[in-house]
């Protein structure tokens, strides 16, 4: 059955387009060849309960593999003047769990999913649309567009699982301002990503973006993530978030992106009680164009996913760097030699494990 869902879909959607002829259906693919330069044996060994796996490409030393990390296939179509409507397919290697964390797919077939599924109603009052279904979410929509390079990585949020790139509710998006120098984003979704909902909490977000002068954006985010409480209290998360981007077309793009997180009552030092688990990124991108054709790329992510001082914190942060050239052959399709370097801090007791390094070379082509 699970095989079968994703087919049957694809058929309703051609089914749809052939019937009506006023959708478009769009797709492209992310994949790579890849070779692990270089890994710390015991890092998987000795890396503490509270980090994150690595960032770099999964496997041990000399490990290489041809890849593909995403595939996309969508069919959009306009119901009418007011109503909008999308359905997107995806495919990848990895599996992923709500929160974001991942492992590869070991002797299985790529799996298929639904990313997007969702009915907008345009200007539903003066400046403002409504979207209902599984959806994206506030928190980095604006700033993976302008990090421009989703083919290369996901943005922080996205990549260390902070918050999800999709869940499923209803939001609100317009113009707060006429001359849209200011504009907001409500949502109120289930928080379980492109999962069915599974208890009765949610997740609350707001966003607001501000363009106060060309080539500059700013946007200012929070969440708050309601689940059942524990013993000793609260246990729900606020994430806040900013972000900012200078770019002048064509040529550079310059922008950093931060976040904060608290959990609350989620975290017991060494012998003591619980307290909140506060959690930080920062991430600083860019790229510079050499020619019309080619531009090189530069990302460094700081990740500390838990800042308290006491001992059993220590040890999980994560310093990551994304170096490589995009060369643009074909208006749909980029070549990218690629690099991927993490670095680790130092266990208490232990050395730092040594860092992890990826060479890729990673295709991004456009089909539909």
């Amino acid at each position: 059955m699970k095989k079968t869902l994703p087919i049957v879909a694809s058929l309703i959607v051609l089914c749809t387009s052939a019937i009506f002829g006023q959708g478009k259906f769009s797709g492209y693919m992310i994949g790579d060849y890849y070779y692990n330069v270089v890994r710390d044996s015991s890092f998987y060994h000795t890396a503490p309960s509270n980090s994150a796996s690595t960032s770099s490409a999964p496997g041990t030393n000399a490990m290489q593999a041809f890849q593909f990390r995403r595939i996309y296939f969508a069919y959009d179509n306009d119901i009418s003047e007011q109503f909008t409507s999308r359905f997107r397919l995806e495919a990848d290697q990895v599996q992923e769990t709500v929160d974001g964390t991942k492992s590869p797919v070991a002797a299985s077939k790529i799996s298929v999913f639904v990313k997007d599924a969702y009915l907008k109603w345009k200007n539903v009052f003066s400046g403002s649309d409504m979207i209902f279904g599984i959806q994206p979410t506030p928190a980095f929509e604006i700033s993976e567009a302008a990090w421009g390079y989703r083919s290369l990585e996901k943005t922080i949020m996205d990549l260390r699982g902070i918050v999800s790139s999709r869940d499923q509710g209803i939001s609100l998006k317009g113009k707060l301002t006429g001359d849209g120098m200011v504009n907001y984003w409500v949502m109120l979704a289930n928080n379980s990503g492109n999962s069915p909902e599974a208890d009765k909490y949610k997740r609350y977000y707001v966003h607001l973006q501000l363009k106060p002068f060309t080539n500059f954006q700013a946007t200012v985010y929070a969440d708050y993530k309601d689940v059942a409480n524990v013993a000793a209290g609260n246990n729900g998360t606020w994430t806040t978030a900013l972000f900012a981007g200078y770019s002048e077309p064509f040529l550079y793009n310059i922008n950093v992106e931060a976040y904060l997180t608290s959990q609350g009552h989620a975290f017991t030092p060494t012998g003591g009680t619980l307290v909140s688990k506060n959690g930080m990124g920062i991430s600083v991108f860019g790229s510079y164009s050499l020619i019309p054709e080619l531009s090189a790329v530069l990302r460094y992510d700081y990740f500390d996913p838990n800042t308290n001082s006491a001992t059993n914190a220590k040890g999980d942060v994560r310093n990551y760097v994304i170096a490589g050239l995009s060369w643009k052959v074909d208006k749909n399709v980029s070549v990218m030699p690629n690099l991927l370097y993490e670095t680790y801090e130092a266990q208490v007791g232990h050395g730092a494990p040594d860092p992890s390094v990826t060479a890729r070379l990673t295709m991004y082509y456009v089909f539909l």
